[in-house]
């Protein structure tokens, strides 16, 4: 899966306050083993290489690849809002916002996955709410009704309203959701950050046409999950 879609990655503004932090820590801990005696040199030799494979790991989870969907053909198009592997497709009853039957699509994201969070569709926001809750693995069915949760609804061009779940899992302690009600949702755009492994569920109306199957890989506004009637 191609993650910057031939543009540029940055760092997501998520991870700066992390990567300060172990900056921070490695000066703290190793100035004083260089600067006092030649016998705990090699030590800061062992901690500087523990110190890049933090860095590195901390770099390449807050990557926030730029990416373009690979079409001009927005209308009607659900694409995926995040990378991973689809872990669910079934029709539920929807009971936070619509009370009434959905299709959900459930995306299980690696801690190994880019964990930024795009719009799926072209629309309008018009609900987003923040839900405390535990820390169950993501990919467990109840994750996505008990876990520390973001709820976000769109309505597109033509009236159809999607839903999206970002939930936060085992490892995850935040869920970052950027919109507010009344902004303007826009496919390439960024719409949230989950720290760590978690997931994103979206809801669909009934008569949509699926175009991923269960254990399919996808990526964040490249892969098309569905298509609206």
């Amino acid at each position: 899966m191609a993650e910057n879609n031939g543009k540029h990655t940055t760092i997501n503004p998520e991870g700066k306050t992390t990567l300060t932090i172990v900056a921070i820590l490695f000066f703290a801990i190793n100035l004083p083993l260089f600067t006092i005696t030649p016998i705990f040199g090699w030590w800061s030799y062992v901690s500087l290489g523990i110190t890049l494979m933090f860095v590195w790991f901390f770099l390449h989870f807050f990557r926030n690849p730029v990416r373009r969907f690979p079409s001009d053909d927005q209308e009607k198009v659900v694409v995926s809002p995040a990378d991973g592997t689809v872990v669910a497709i079934e029709e539920v009853d929807e009971t936070d916002c619509f009370h009434d039957r959905r299709i959900v699509i459930s995306i299980f994201m690696s801690v190994y996955s880019v964990h930024a969070n795009w719009y799926p569709v072209n629309g309008i926001v018009t609900r987003v709410e923040h839900q405390d809750g535990n820390f169950y693995a993501a990919f467990k069915p109840k994750a996505s009704t008990e876990n520390e949760r973001s709820l976000v609804v769109i309505k597109t061009p033509d009236g159809k309203d999607i839903m999206l779940r970002q939930i936060a899992g085992a490892l995850a302690r935040r869920v970052v959701t950027y919109c507010q009600p009344g902004d303007e949702a826009k496919i390439d755009r960024h719409m949230g950050f989950i720290k760590f492994g978690s997931r994103v569920d979206i809801f669909l109306p009934v008569d949509s046409l699926v175009c991923v199957k269960i254990n399919q890989k996808v990526t964040a506004d490249i892969t098309i999950l569905a298509k609206l009637s």
